[in-house]
């Protein structure tokens, strides 16, 4: 995957960048921040999923709490904006209905991106209204350690989707929320790894204290 920065003189951009964030963590930043340069992003907005359809067990932190560690994270970047919208919608979240209500808010003229890993965008076949996901905002599919992603396949999958993605190297940062919560777990220290806001959040409330039981 190759990096080519967009020409930033161009429409208003957003980008949507959804996940558990359970909690988030440094390499979650580098890739929003990654996106934000390469595509000339003005915005890039930040929404915890309530509970996303394709993971079988709940999250370990709230999401009122996930949200709260966003907002922490976010704090010294302009550019981030943490949105509330999945949360306070009931479960499970649908990325379409996110982008459509988000394309609803800033109407024709903003031009829409969709941030996904490389290793969530495998999946992308399988997720609710995909075809129709795909016409409300095109896809920056961002580089993951150990994950590729097969532009022929997808397309083979979903013809909607056909010149309607880039593919991003980003920072490649090998960190995951799995690794974080099963660090705390076991007594391991996560400075340098969460923002040093978050993980003050993660001690003050106790989170992710016991063994995670999934992956």
């Amino acid at each position: 995957m190759g990096t080519a920065r967009i020409d930033a003189d161009a429409p208003i951009r957003v980008g949507v960048y959804g996940g558990t964030f359970d909690p988030i963590h440094i390499a979650h930043l580098a890739i929003a921040e990654e996106a934000r340069w390469a595509l000339a992003l003005h915005q890039v907005r930040l929404v915890p999923a309530a509970l996303q359809p394709l993971k079988d067990l709940p999250p370990g932190a709230t999401p009122a709490q996930r949200l709260a560690m966003i907002q922490l994270a976010c704090a010294d970047n302009p550019a981030f904006v943490p949105d509330d919208l999945e949360v306070r919608r009931p479960p499970p979240s649908y990325t379409v209905e996110t982008l459509d209500h988000l394309r609803a808010r800033f109407g024709p003229a903003v031009e829409l991106w969709f941030i996904i890993g490389a290793d969530a965008a495998r999946d992308l076949p399988r997720w609710h209204r995909v075809s129709e996901l795909v016409t409300l905002a095109r896809l920056a599919v961002i580089g993951r350690p150990g994950h590729s992603f097969d532009p022929l396949a997808f397309e083979r999958a979903v013809p909607a989707g056909v010149g309607r993605y880039v593919l991003l190297d980003g920072p490649r940062l090998d960190l995951s929320s799995t690794e974080i919560r099963r660090r705390i777990a076991t007594g391991r220290p996560v400075r340098y790894l969460v923002p040093e806001a978050v993980r003050q959040y993660i001690a003050d409330h106790g989170l992710y204290r016991e063994e995670p039981s999934h992956g």
